[in-house]
């Protein structure tokens, strides 16, 4: 039996997208039931401080890494599989509202708008102190020195790299292998954000995680980048020749394509923890990034969020 009856499926992505985009993950249910995402957390948080240990050798640590991803997806794996068998079981033909409630929360178009928002109205409102304050909830460079386009630029890369991340790479992974490739991705995705690093004590550790994670991220980063500059009627050149100045394989392609749809140049000199960082600009030739330039992101996410929805519906139409 395939994982989804064909009439089904484009009913499970989109209502899952709606769910998402009209709700996000309401902050008390979190207070309530928290979020999937902690469950992974805990799992990778206890397989670290048992294989992690730093008398460890550099490769029995990179070893403790692969065994926890593999513990992790395992657990994830099985519990997606199970839950999609128990929900076609029960709800019969309705199963696809169980589908679809299942998946809405791997999604997060609406909490990412939501998290850049605030960033950018502080921005119009020349409020610096209170944008610095919302843009250090979504990025992990140091924010107490940024200029408004430092701000500016920080917010609209992180809106760039999550629409992948966050939003493309849930719903392909979603299209590829229902709940249980949805929730795969979302646990590695997870595990790369939590110890896929190349800074002690996670050099080695998180080496698993964070080529998993560029793996599953390959054909998403790329889409992104696409929807992008198609969403802002270009960009296309300078998506092509910056898209490799980014240290990540994956996130140079949504940043690059947002960095040529606006005409700004996004990256460049930033510091992590009180270090500073030489790192290339990308759309160098760009104008500085500015609050107007904040606001168009966001629109612009908003139009490829949309021309997402579009391509999932022709895809399962032609299917």
């Amino acid at each position: 039996m395939p994982i989804w009856p064909g009439w089904t499926k484009p009913l499970v992505e989109l209502a899952a997208l709606v769910l998402d985009a009209v709700l996000g993950w309401p902050a008390r249910l979190h207070a309530r039931v928290g979020h999937p995402v902690g469950a992974f957390a805990r799992i990778i948080t206890a397989c670290e401080r048992r294989l992690n240990h730093p008398g460890f050798s550099t490769p029995r640590r990179r070893t403790g890494g692969i065994l926890t991803l593999l513990i992790l997806l395992a657990i994830t794996i099985a519990a997606a599989w199970g839950a999609d068998r128990l929900l076609r079981q029960l709800l019969g033909s309705w199963a696809w509202v169980g589908l679809a409630l299942a998946a809405w929360p791997a999604l997060a178009q609406r909490s990412l708008f939501d998290h850049v928002l605030p960033v950018v109205q502080a921005l119009e409102a020349g409020n610096l102190f209170a944008a610095r304050r919302a843009v250090g909830h979504i990025v992990g460079r140091d924010t107490a020195a940024l200029d408004e386009a430092g701000v500016a630029r920080a917010a609209i890369e992180s809106l760039a790299e999550s629409f992948c991340d966050g939003v493309v790479a849930p719903l392909f992974w979603l299209l590829v292998g229902g709940l249980p490739g949805i929730w795969a991705y979302k646990a590695v995705n997870t595990a790369d954000s939590l110890i896929g690093h190349r800074e002690e004590p996670f050099a080695a550790f998180g080496w698993a995680a964070a080529r998993f994670d560029d793996l599953l991220n390959l054909i998403p980063a790329r889409l992104s980048g696409f929807l992008i500059c198609l969403g802002g009627l270009g960009g296309w050149r300078i998506l092509w020749r910056d898209h490799g100045r980014h240290a990540s394989p994956n996130a140079g392609w949504p940043e690059a394509a947002m960095a040529g749809a606006l005409h700004i140049r996004l990256a460049g000199p930033i510091a992590y923890e009180g270090e500073f960082h030489a790192k290339p600009w990308i759309g160098g030739e760009g104008a500085e990034a500015t609050p107007a330039a904040a606001r168009a992101a966001l629109s612009l996410y908003i139009r490829a969020c949309a021309l997402l929805w579009l391509m999932t519906a022709a895809i399962e139409g032609f299917r």
